[in-house]
């Protein structure tokens, strides 16, 4: 055969090859063969293993290293690492990264589509830190909403987002934008709707905010840390309130987490009946009960006082005095709750507030779960078989297992023994693509 006419053939075939792969039904096939697998985060890991992929879904985990029949089968080398399903952070707030009050001049002077580009950035740091998930709790202006869009559409890279859209509070709650501003922005504010005052309009609220494409409900039950009310971290919400809530979004089939500090509001948002509560800072014996009677999930939050501690070290005016008095609080008093629910067998779901503390700092988390009693491998369960059940994605992530999301990450270091490994992640898998390598 002539070498020209032989140079055209390749050049041909390799043309039919680019175009199949583009073509749907083409099935692209990865192995990963990896030195030990935690497939199964709660079991025993396992050795040398390849991990067979088709499609962005895992097909098979084989024990050794197998090698492709097929030449053209991309095959990825972490024979030197531990692999583990991608993690979960629950509790994330995608849009900012500054916190106190430069977040605050934040809300009235970036676009939604400065957020956007902040959500984004803020997105693939979390991903290259090996969170291929994350449950983003609040976003003013639906900037997180289309980001989630995008990546589900393969428009740009970024982790698996479900997004609550605007979170819901009283007037005067910790979710109403306008504390802290003049009384002539609060028209500006209201025009949110995420504030409501009484069953009917809370009612209200949660069906705009399903409207608006909302994958789950999140509601204030207490005030906050940084909202700018002298109301204390007591229950600012009525029970019928709070049942009006979790009734509506359950009728649409959302899940619903509360943000709860006091001991009185979280009882409140568990007897409403709530999936999980954030930050869960105050218990009394009777709220204890309350949890373990229930099958609400525990997200601690722990990582929040890094992003206190760093800020107010970088800048010592960074929160308004009022906002100041309650981290100096939350500084002292974090990680008790999380001792107690553990030992009461309390289920606990990973999550860190990300925006409050540090983008792309998640496994921070790990380090103060472990300090406040939680062995390595369940602090490791709750970010990754733990949150996949209170997302409602057990199906789907959670576990390395045949037929779910090819979402994984590889270290080098061994996390049941030290689960700070976790912090330098070295792969990312993400719906079968690649992210970080």
């Amino acid at each position: 055969m002539p070498l020209f006419s032989a140079r055209l053939r390749c050049a041909a075939a390799s043309a039919v090859l680019t175009l199949a792969t583009a073509l749907p039904g083409f099935a692209e096939t990865v192995y990963v063969q990896a030195g030990k697998v935690l497939a199964v985060p709660g079991e025993a890991p396992l050795g040398q293993t390849t991990i067979v992929i088709t499609d962005g879904r895992i097909v098979s985990l084989a024990s050794g290293y197998q090698t492709p029949k097929d030449k053209a089968v991309r095959v990825i080398d972490l024979k030197d690492s531990y692999v583990l399903p991608g993690l979960i952070d629950s509790h994330v707030h995608l849009t900012s990264d500054t916190g106190g009050i430069a977040s605050q001049l934040e809300d009235v002077t970036l676009s939604p589509a400065a957020q956007g580009f902040n959500a984004w950035e803020n997105g693939m740091k979390t991903l290259n830190a090996g969170f291929t998930t994350v449950r983003n709790l609040g976003d003013g202006d639906g900037a997180v909403l289309a980001l989630r869009d995008a990546i589900n559409d393969g428009q740009v890279t970024g982790p698996r987002i479900l997004d609550a859209g605007n979170s819901i509070s009283g007037t005067s709650g910790h979710m109403d934008g306008s504390l802290g501003y003049r009384d002539e922005l609060r028209e500006y504010f209201d025009a949110a709707g995420n504030t409501c005052n009484g069953a009917e309009d809370c009612r209200r609220a949660v069906r705009l905010q399903i409207a608006r494409g909302a994958d789950v409900i999140k509601f204030a039950s207490t005030g906050g840390v940084n909202s700018r009310i002298g109301a204390g971290l007591g229950a600012q919400m009525f029970s019928d309130e709070a049942r009006a809530i979790v009734e509506t979004a359950k009728l649409f089939g959302r899940k619903v987490s509360a943000h709860a500090h006091g001991a009185d509001g979280i009882r409140l948002a568990l007897e409403a009946g709530v999936d999980s509560i954030e930050h869960g800072t105050i218990l009394d014996p009777e709220t204890i009960d309350a949890f373990v009677a229930s099958d609400a999930y525990y997200v601690p939050t722990l990582s929040t006082v890094n992003g206190y501690i760093e800020r107010l070290q970088a800048n010592p005016d960074a929160y308004e005095p009022d906002v100041r008095a309650k981290i100096e609080w939350r500084i002292g008093i974090t990680g008790k709750s999380l001792g107690i629910l553990y030992a009461q067998g309390v289920r606990i779901a990973f999550g860190t507030d990300a925006g409050v503390s540090k983008h792309g700092r998640n496994a921070d988390e790990f380090e103060l779960m472990v300090k406040f009693g939680m062995p390595p491998v369940e602090a490791i369960k709750a970010a990754t078989v733990n949150a996949a059940d209170l997302l409602g994605l057990t199906a789907e992530i959670g576990t390395l297992e045949p037929g779910k999301s090819a979402d994984l990450i590889a270290v080098k270091g061994d996390p049941l023994k030290d689960v700070k490994a976790l912090k330098l992640v070295d792969f990312v898998m993400v719906r079968g693509d690649v992210a970080k390598e």
